[in-house]
């Protein structure tokens, strides 16, 4: 793990146990077996995160995986076996399972919408409606389900929304402004309609093109007037009910925050044998 994600598992712990465990504490100095299980289906995520926080509480406690990040486990199965020092396993459980759940939720939810549209050529990307904290993890478990991470923030890209072009006057000059100061960067530009497509469509520099909130019929207008000058990508409540039609118009990508926003965790338990 690196250095940040050993960090955000230090600071759960930290939050969650903070001066002591005092449940914990009445409990026998004795050494347990136990075991965590899946009680659904889900494709698992967030292993290295789970494994941290039993380390870090207690480097002594021993697991064996029974799976690996981005395998299918079936209701009832068990996930990993657990041996340690029973207060040590009860203090770290809640932090390990937390992860555990969170991200093998977006890892599922997000396997459920790649396979709806997997008859295209279609991707389909994160975004940055993740969990504060929780990026990095998130962007892992997407990867996990089969999607593709979009940028990992506003840094590693240059992205022109509507804000961005009304305040700079227009799409040419906001795009100027991008290719001058970073042109290095990739550079997404948002549309809102077609008019504004073509405008960009005209433009040199532009990395992609997401179509913001289109209808289906003008999203597969868009394709054909993109098609051999730019990628599109399409976004804006796009769900579990229109991803497939979404996808049959030919956009190259579908950008949604539901995978990492709009989340039920996975129902995991960790009993002692």
């Amino acid at each position: 793990m690196s250095k940040d994600s050993l960090n955000v598992v230090q600071q759960a712990l930290n939050e969650d146990i903070g001066s002591g465990d005092v449940s914990a504490s009445l409990l026998p100095d004795t050494q347990v077996s136990a075991s965590i299980v899946a009680r659904e289906s889900a494709i698992i995520c967030g292993i290295d995160y789970a494994q941290q926080a039993f380390s870090l509480t207690d480097d002594s406690i021993q697991i064996n995986w029974q799976i690996a990040d981005g395998d299918q486990a079936v209701e009832n199965q068990t996930l990993c076996t657990l041996s340690g020092l029973a207060s040590s396993i009860v203090s770290a459980e809640r932090v390990a399972l937390n992860f555990l759940q969170t991200l093998s939720a977006v890892a599922t939810q997000t396997q459920t919408l790649v396979e709806k549209i997997s008859h295209t050529k279609t991707q389909l990307l994160d975004t940055r409606k993740t969990i504060p904290g929780l990026r990095l993890a998130q962007k892992q478990a997407v990867k996990c389900g089969g999607g593709v991470n979009h940028r990992l923030g506003l840094y590693d890209c240059v992205m022109l929304k509507e804000n961005h072009i009304i305040a700079a006057g227009s799409i040419k000059q906001a795009v100027q402004s991008a290719i001058e100061k970073y042109p290095d960067l990739p550079l997404i530009v948002e549309v809102e309609n077609l008019d504004q497509l073509q405008q960009a469509l005209v433009l040199d520099g532009i990395t992609r093109a997401l179509c913001d909130n289109f209808s289906i019929d003008d999203l597969a207008e868009a394709v054909v007037l993109a098609k051999g000058k730019l990628p599109l990508e399409a976004s804006g409540n796009i769900g579990v009910h229109n991803i497939v039609a979404t996808a049959n118009t030919g956009v190259d990508y579908i950008s949604i925050g539901s995978i990492t926003k709009n989340i039920q965790a996975i129902d995991l338990s960790l009993r002692f044998s």
